[in-house]
């Protein structure tokens, strides 16, 4: 079981309060990715969780067990780091199976709980290597096992991928995913990749400030942001916003909003005149199956439209926009979803 639940959490450092009053309930075996810009207090909300950091006020219950004041020793999780943090002089075998060796298990318990987990991630041959012999994801592989070994109640991951290159992190976001199916066990993950986010969560917390901007799916989220700050968040690149009203934008009157989104898939390109707005092609960036135009609308702003790799389309060209009526997204004078 691996049930937890937030309840009214607050951080304080002294007069200055990062974590702003968090109720959250996360469902057992699932997996929670906190996402937001950087001083959001995800990490920090993450390591209250895992008891590295006091709760100032709130309960935090797992199982419907308050373990507010429990050691971390005593909630049963376990911690993934950026920092592989592992013993350069001995094996990956000994590295995985210290912490079960320092708490005194027999030798075939821990034999045995190294071996499965070593099937699990895929580290069988490297065993007997040294971590200095591994490559970065190998590395961070032994990292996760040394906390599978322990048999958590949940996983915590405090941005467990940012030592890693571009490649690399696809691959180890890949096993992520295959060892929450593998193992169903609760999973929180902190990241500032909206990417990994999106691929890997059942649900998004996005935090703006210690305070929770929305919880969802990540389809819930993409598609119908509760407010313009995940609008803008959620999403590379981000949702296009346009004041309503503005001069060279027809748009047909939204009751209370301010502002209209819409994301640059759903723009289409059509001739000066037609569609929503009219612009200019200024710059045009080449991803292989797919182009982004960077569009000058004057005094609307820049607006960014995907369309496909082979478009006939050059940069200076005079462009309309459409954007169907159902894809666009509208927002009242107080940032909230209209």
């Amino acid at each position: 079981m691996g049930a937890i639940s937030l309840q009214s959490v607050e951080k304080w450092f002294g007069e200055v309060q990062v974590i702003k009053g968090i109720d959250l309930e996360i469902g057992d075996g699932e997996f929670v990715v906190f996402v937001g810009p950087s001083g959001c207090g995800k990490s920090t909300l993450l390591r209250m969780i895992g008891g590295l950091e006091e709760i100032s006020r709130g309960a935090l219950l797992i199982d419907g067990d308050d373990r507010t004041a429990d050691p971390p020793s005593k909630r049963g999780l376990t911690m993934v780091f950026q920092s592989y943090a592992l013993y350069p002089h001995m094996s990956v075998r000994d590295n995985m199976g210290f912490s079960l060796k320092t708490a005194g298990a027999p030798k075939a318990e821990i034999e045995a709980k190294v071996n499965h987990a070593a099937e699990v991630l895929k580290l069988e041959p490297y065993l007997d290597r040294r971590p200095k012999a591994l490559s970065g994801g190998q590395r961070q592989r032994v990292a996760i096992g040394r906390s599978i070994v322990r048999d958590p109640t949940a996983f915590l991951f405090d941005e467990p991928l940012s030592n890693l290159d571009a490649a690399l992190r696809v691959e180890m976001r890949y096993e992520i995913a295959k060892l929450h199916k593998a193992l169903g066990r609760t999973m929180i993950y902190v990241t500032h990749d909206q990417v990994e986010a999106m691929t890997l969560a059942d649900r998004i917390v996005v935090l703006e400030f210690g305070v929770i901007a929305q919880v969802g799916t990540p389809r819930e989220l993409y598609e119908n942001p509760a407010n313009l700050f995940v609008a803008e968040f959620i999403g590379s690149p981000k949702m296009n916003i346009l004041d309503v009203g503005s001069a060279g934008l027809r748009l047909a009157p939204h009751p209370g909003a301010a502002k209209v989104g819409i994301r640059p898939e759903h723009m289409h390109v059509g001739a000066q005149g037609e569609g929503m707005l009219d612009g200019t092609v200024d710059v045009m960036e080449y991803l292989g199956a797919d182009t982004y135009l960077i569009v000058d609308a004057g005094s609307l702003g820049q607006v960014t439209v995907r369309t496909d790799g082979d478009t006939a389309i050059r940069e200076g060209d005079r462009i309309g926009l459409i954007a169907p009526e159902e894809r666009l997204r509208f927002f009242g004078a107080n940032g909230k979803a209209v």
